[in-house]
């Protein structure tokens, strides 16, 4: 199972950074040394030798492989202007809500006589601040995606396919194979 949700949420975070993310190896592996305050921290979130990360430190390897390319650029994305992600995901949660645009299987629970096939729908839903301060606090709890999935099966029940108690009351939502989940805030 990919991670669909969490990924999501974290790219729109990205959205209201100040200053961009570091782009040289070296440059990144610094931000994460400090950020971590040992070079043998960042070289265990990393999965890397202390070495590998003080010769990254001082420009004496200066492109690493993909793979510990794709993971360094991770780990600085998450640590990255904490306070400008915390203000705008507080806003979130306490006024504007977030937006929801996805493609995935939905597939119904429903009163007798109904179709539940699940069929491929593209979604795009505002989902008001309960559901953001829930997704926020699930995801920062460390939540695994099924659970973060649920969250907003049932906001997209509730909101679009229930239209907030206005309709379909029984119906319950199955929000499977995820094509995509990109979130605004």
């Amino acid at each position: 199972m990919t991670d669909d949700i969490s990924d999501g949420l974290t790219k729109a975070d990205e959205q209201h950074f100040t200053r961009p993310i570091p782009k040289s190896a070296g440059a990144q592996m610094r931000f994460l040394v400090k950020q971590l305050k040992s070079t043998r921290e960042a070289a265990r979130a990393l999965g890397i030798s202390q070495r590998t990360v003080e010769r990254y430190v001082k420009n004496q390897i200066k492109r690493p492989k993909p793979e510990l390319a794709a993971r360094l650029a991770t780990e600085v994305r998450r640590r990255w202007q904490p306070l400008v992600r915390k203000r705008a995901r507080d806003q979130a949660a306490r006024t504007t809500g977030l937006v929801i645009e996805t493609r995935a299987r939905f597939g119904f629970t429903a009163a007798p006589g109904t179709t539940d096939d699940g069929r491929m729908r593209r979604i795009t839903q505002h989902l008001p601040p309960e559901y953001a301060q829930r997704l926020f606090a699930a995801q920062e709890s460390g939540a695994t995606e099924a659970q973060l999935r649920h969250i907003t099966a049932e906001a997209l029940q509730e909101i679009y396919f229930k239209d907030n108690g206005a309709r379909a009351t029984s119906l319950l939502v199955e929000f499977t194979d995820i094509d995509y989940a990109d979130f605004a805030f």
